[in-house]
C-alpha cells in the first residue's frame, strides 16, 4: 500500500464525500432523490508522476436504469454542481497532502462505463 493510499483511504474519502451527497445531488437536480439511478462514491485509482487519479464511482440503484440517465454529460454537471463542489473537494485532498505537495491544478475526465451497472468519472489533480 502506497502513501496515497494510505492517506486516501475509503473512510478519509467517505469523509471527503460522504454517501448522502448522492441524495442531495439528485434532490437538487430533480426535487426527489428517489429520482436517482446511481449512488455516487469517490475513490482513489492511483499515482503519477505530478498526478493523482480519483474516480467518482456511479454505482446503478437497484430497480434503476444507469445507462438511461445520460451519464456522459455529467463530467460538466458535476464541474459546476454546488453539491458536488469539486472545488470544495480538492481543498480537502489538497489537505490531506499537507505542506510538501500542493495541488497545481484539476479537471474532470470523460465518463467511462465499466458495464451497463458502474461507470465513472475521473478526476485528476495535478500536483507542483
Amino acid at each position: 500500500m502506497t502513501d496515497f493510499q494510505k492517506i486516501f483511504s475509503s473512510e478519509a474519502l467517505n469523509e471527503i464525500f460522504p454517501a448522502e451527497k448522492s441524495d442531495q445531488f439528485f434532490e437538487a437536480l430533480y426535487g426527489d432523490s428517489e429520482e436517482g439511478a446511481y449512488d455516487i462514491t469517490l475513490s482513489f485509482r492511483e499515482e503519477k508522476p505530478k498526478e493523482l487519479i480519483f474516480d467518482f464511482n456511479l454505482d446503478q440503484r437497484q430497480g434503476k436504469c444507469l445507462v438511461c440517465s445520460l451519464t456522459y454529460g455529467l463530467p460538466n454537471v458535476f464541474d459546476k454542481h454546488p453539491v458536488i463542489n469539486i472545488k470544495e473537494i480538492v481543498n480537502k485532498i489538497s489537505g490531506l497532502l499537507g505542506d510538501s505537495v500542493s495541488v497545481k491544478d484539476w479537471k474532470l475526465g470523460n465518463t467511462v462505463s465499466l458495464s451497463r451497472e458502474k461507470h465513472l468519472i475521473p478526476l485528476h489533480i495535478k500536483l507542483s
